[in-house]
């Protein structure tokens, strides 16, 4: 069964405080849903109509589990306090088996 990840580019960070209890609770409940967080933040290049913003990747067993986790409550809630604090581009993608 291929895995599944977490994409997420940030365009814009306006509210840094917003992000930053969002990572408090989301981190959490990433990890209860079983999900593997591999790059967060850090150093980016990016090429073509790419964005040189933060950017998460966040690996799980599998698709379903990966959506699973972001429809879960504690990943919901983590959102709401999120809200209009960034602009991000946010994709569950699967993985090659």
């Amino acid at each position: 069964m291929p895995k599944a990840y977490w994409v997420s580019v940030y365009r814009t960070i306006s509210d840094p405080e917003k992000l930053a209890a969002y990572n408090e609770l989301a981190a959490p409940a990433v990890a209860a849903a079983g999900g593997r967080t591999f790059v967060r933040g850090g150093r980016v290049l990016a090429h073509d109509s790419g964005i040189p913003e933060r950017t998460i990747l966040v690996e799980f067993d599998s698709f379903e589990q990966a959506v699973a986790a972001r429809e879960s409550p504690a990943y919901q809630e983590a959102l709401a306090v999120l809200a209009d604090g960034v602009e991000r581009d946010f994709r569950i993608v699967e993985g090659i088996d």
